[in-house]
């Protein structure tokens, strides 16, 4: 930290800036306070919180395409955060620099990796593997939307108490330098290579991985593998020679080992990084505590000195701190000189602690320790040098400020424009000495073109029919890279003028019919092309297929069969006709179906009349009453198969039911909590009451509580009677209609099952830590269990498993992760960005998977992927 210099703002926005943090190649940031709209409370001490502000250099702020990039991450970091907060400008209160990009992110005390090991030497292997499953797991999210991250270095890894961080989410975050360049162009300057780039090959996810072992072997020794010897023979040992890893404990050496695989395809994925690193999840690691003692005290102390400089204003000292160098007239020794206007300082090193993150009108919560954001690969110029073009990356939201110790700094620029264009020399490299963190940060490489830390440049360039937000596209990486997702084979974008669907169901293998407030749309699942819309089928809540041409749709007045050729409705019912006497009756929704058959409940009033008076008596009141039915329909014949009785649910209306299971004689139900009446769960007692009626007749069988089932407990059945529940914590078997136990799977407490799938002999599993896994129907033995890597949720990822029985697909609100369904490898994931529009709404729809043959439908709110699975 040093003190504001005389040219630097006091305000931007609603923050009030307390002292300079740190330089960028593209921006300067500033520790400040200050409460925005919406923003945190007070600390405990009565002062404002402390924030992290970014703004925009001035002489790179001027290119339209660094404005719109700035932005556009800005808000993608959002987006990708669940943050429904828009990017924003806003001017210093002198205004004298016209409009600045800039953002705002909370404080975080926390130590680079590089301060880290300055402080306290090597890490133990404790704490390496603490860092390494939480970047492992960063970085499968990040693969798992297609992009390459190429922004992991000692200076953008952040150690906090409550777990590892990442500040750079692209290569700009470990760039060397940013400029801009004649025509509206922004060259970077990259900062590392991997062996392919050095063959002059395109990074890829597996590049990532290799940039991870560097890291770890870096945290667990305190020097970098390949980083002995001359820098001009940098690349050669990076692509050639294999890297001593002798002083690594052996426990970590065989996995860093493969990550340095010098061929990408020989080197483990993400989630395989993770899993191995923490076996049993990364809170069993955490148990003991993340860091050292001595990085603990040293991250307490930079906070203490941060809260002492908000509450009196004054810059705190700190015996353990040298004084910050002011910035030399000339650019910082290991970036290329920064094109500014004369009154800004040049480029000079930083902590690298803070990153462009999230932005403007309020101060974002922290992201969690080990889940971080990306966005879809885009397209850059051609490089004029054999490095390779790298995608720009989002960087991640959180962000903290350097701490009180001596630090080389690292420039982190953040900037990058929406379109292609073409390339432009790079910058000439200056020749800092070798930094034994890392190879890939700050040394010329002395090959014609190829810098190890600097001489890869792309060019980007200002053009005004960009588009600022890229939409997730598949990787350009060999295919079956684990890890990845496959290709879609077609991606469908419902229009933004209409309404998102209400529901998605798969016709025949051969359409996507969606419903919605205005109509039914049908999609070729072979193309993703939609065929039709019928306005007459608007605001239909089940689709089933009607024998081999025709649609059935149930709306709320009626029932439509469509043809599925053109949409045109071929029949209809009206539900006033259902039942003789009934024009009123209200159908409450579907229950469920199997083949041609559809189960649903309705309801409707009838008058009772009221009894003869006797004698010398005044007659009753008539009164009305509700009768509820469980419908049987057959969609093919269009026929009603029977009506029964049920008991009226809360309202008065009719009963909302589930289908728990068919089975050959009977189809079983449960009530939905939220239509059961307070006699009935007092009658209960609490529990759920399942229900068999006869398939055939619709007379009910049966009605019980079945062991200490919740009525909004998970719960399935199978075709042999069993009925599978999550009771507690846990995951029981029970035969029915008796309730006698037959098996039980101990779960964690605070983490209950969802809702299981039958699979052959296999019961797929999930529980709402985020784990999936797979138990033996008839024993509940577990076979395994795996954790989707995503963000603990308020639901347990939902079960998916392909028509074959081979792949398992878990969706939750953050992202799909495929499993092979038998032995439980992770095979990839996949993370969409949400509303690509600037203007456009947040999307927090949960992701939903429906499969066909051969094909996984994953839906995210109105956007349609077709992923090929097995």
């Amino acid at each position: 930290m040093e003190a504001l210099r005389q040219d630097d703002p006091r305000r931007i926005g609603p923050y009030a800036l307390l002292a300079r943090l740190r330089e960028t190649a593209s921006a300067v940031q500033y520790l400040a306070h200050g409460t925005p709209f919406g923003g945190s409370e007070p600390a405990g001490d009565g002062t404002e919180p402390a924030v992290v502000v970014t703004a925009a250099r001035p002489g790179l702020a001027v290119l339209p395409a660094f404005r719109r990039r700035f932005q556009a991450e800005a808000r993608t970091a959002a987006l990708l955060a669940g943050d429904g907060e828009r990017p924003g400008s806003d001017a210093p209160v002198d205004g004298t620099d016209g409009e600045l990009p800039w953002t705002a992110a909370p404080y975080v005390p926390a130590l680079t990796l590089a301060d880290a090991i300055e402080v306290s030497g090597p890490l133990p292997e404790h704490t390496v593997r603490i860092l390494g499953a939480g970047l492992a797991g960063s970085l499968s999210r990040v693969h798992a939307t297609g992009a390459v991250l190429q922004g992991l270095a000692p200076r953008t890894v952040l150690l906090a108490e409550d777990g590892p961080r990442l500040t750079a989410f692209g290569p700009l975050g470990a760039a060397a330098a940013a400029e801009a360049r004649p025509g509206g162009q922004l060259s970077v300057r990259l900062g590392y290579l991997t062996p392919e780039q050095v063959e002059g090959e395109e990074p890829g996810p597996a590049s990532d991985l290799f940039v991870l072992g560097l890291l770890l072997a870096y945290a667990a020794t305190g020097t970098t593998p390949l980083a002995d010897g001359p820098a001009a023979e940098g690349a050669e040992r990076i692509a050639r020679t294999d890297p001593e890893l002798g002083a690594v404990p052996e426990e970590l050496r065989g996995l860093i080992a493969r990550c340095l695989a010098k061929d990408p395809a020989d080197r483990p994925d993400a989630g395989t990084v993770a899993s191995e690193l923490a076996p049993e999840g990364s809170t069993d690691l955490t148990r003991d505590g993340r860091l050292p003692e001595r990085l603990v005290a040293a991250v307490r102390e930079q906070s203490r000195q941060v809260r002492e400089l908000s509450a009196t204003g004054h810059m705190p000292e700190s015996p353990a701190a040298e004084p910050a160098p002011e910035a030399a007239p000339g650019p910082a020794p290991d970036s290329a000189p920064t094109p500014t206007p004369a009154a800004e300082s040049p480029v000079a090193t930083d902590t690298g602690t803070a990153q462009l993150g999230n932005i403007a009108r309020r101060v974002p919560t922290t992201d969690r320790a080990t889940t971080q954001l990306s966005v879809p690969q885009e397209l850059t110029g051609a490089p004029a040098l054999p490095a390779s073009p790298s995608p720009a990356q989002t960087p991640a939201p959180a962000v903290a400020p350097a701490p009180p110790l001596p630090s080389a700094p690292l420039p982190t620029p953040t900037a990058s424009p929406a379109s292609p264009a073409s390339a432009v020399p790079p910058a000439s490299p200056a020749r800092p000495g070798v930094d034994r963190r890392g190879l890939f940060i700050g040394f010329a490489a002395g090959v014609a073109g190829l810098a190890v830390g600097g001489g890869g440049a792309f060019a980007l360039a200002s053009d005004d029919g960009a588009t600022d937000d890229p939409e997730p596209a598949p990787s350009r990486s060999r295919a079956g890279v684990a890890g990845l997702p496959p290709r879609p084979r077609w991606v469908y974008r419902h229009p933004a003028a209409e309404p998102s669907p209400l529901t998605a169901t798969l016709w025949n293998d051969r359409l996507l019919v969606l419903t919605g407030e205005n109509g039914t749309t049908a999609v070729d699942l072979r193309t993703g092309r939609r065929l039709w819309t019928s306005p007459e089928a608007a605001k239909g809540h089940t689709v089933l297929p009607a024998g081999k041409d025709l649609c059935f749709v149930a709306a709320p007045a009626e029932f439509l069969w469509l043809s599925a050729k053109d949409g045109k409705v071929v029949h209809r019912e009206a539900h006033a006709e259902r039942v003789p006497g009934a024009p009123d009756l209200a159908v409450a929704g579907v229950v469920g179906a199997s083949g041609p058959v559809v189960w649903f409940t309705g309801s409707h009033k009838v008058t009772v009349k009221a009894p003869p008076p006797k004698k010398g008596k005044k007659r009753g009141k008539d009164r009305q009453v509700v009768n509820s039915y469980l419908f049987a329909h057959d969609v093919v014949r269009r026929a009603q198969l029977w009506r029964t009785p049920v008991p009226t649910g809360r309202g008065p209306a009719a009963p909302t039911y589930r289908v728990i299971a068919v089975r050959e004689d009977d189809v079983v139900v449960r009530q939905t909590p939220a239509t059961l009446t307070p006699a009935d769960i007092k009658a209960a007692k609490g529990k759920a009451v399942f229900r068999s009626f006869e398939r055939k007749t619709g007379k009910q069988l049966w009605a019980r509580a079945i062991g200490a089932v919740a009525p909004a407990g998970a719960a399935t059945g199978d075709e042999q009677g069993l009925l599978y529940a999550a009771v507690g914590g846990g995951l029981q078997a029970f035969e029915t209609p008796t309730g006698k136990p037959k098996w039980t799977l101990n779960g964690t407490s605070g983490t209950p099952y969802g809702t299981p799938v039958v699979s052959g002999t296999l019961l797929h599993i999930s529980n709402l830590g985020q784990e999936v896994g797979a138990v033996e129907r008839a024993t509940g033995r577990l076979r395994w269990r795996r954790s989707t890597e995503a963000v603990p949720g308020t639901a347990a990822p939902a079960v998916t498993v392909s028509t074959t029985g081979r792949t398992l697909l878990a969706s939750d609100v953050s992202q799909v992760t495929a499993f092979a369904a038998q032995d439980g490898r992770r095979l990839w994931k996949f993370q969409d960005i949400g509303a690509p529009e600037p203007d456009g709404p947040t999307v927090t729809a949960p992701y939903r998977v429906l499969a066909t043959d051969g094909t996984a439908i994953v839906q995210r709110d109105r956007v349609f992927y077709a992923f090929p699975v097995a």
